[in-house]
């Protein structure tokens, strides 16, 4: 089951939380703290969307790829650095 969490001013952070493994990568490289862990479900949730800073390591380090960032900004932004061009130094294995 994916959920989707957003509100209507924030970035959509998308989490498959059927893939989800609970390995808290995601939570251990956010370093916003928008992504909070829930011990009760063992799985990740974003607390506050809004306050994503779009970096994507979320994404970069989930090793199931189970969460998306899409960015939602009311301006115009340049395209972000692609994920798949990060040097691999920077993402764990």
């Amino acid at each position: 089951m994916t959920r989707f969490f957003s509100n209507y001013t924030a970035h959509v952070i998308k989490i498959d939380l059927e893939k989800c493994v609970g390995c808290k990568k995601c939570y251990n490289t956010c370093h916003v703290d928008v992504i909070r862990w829930d011990e009760k479900s063992k799985r990740p949730f974003p607390k506050y969307p809004e306050e994503c800073a779009t970096c994507n390591w979320c994404e970069i380090v989930c090793p199931v790829k189970c969460i998306e960032v899409i960015p939602r900004n009311p301006w115009r932004m340049p395209e972000p650095y692609p994920k798949e061009e990060y040097p691999l130094s920077y993402v764990e294995k």
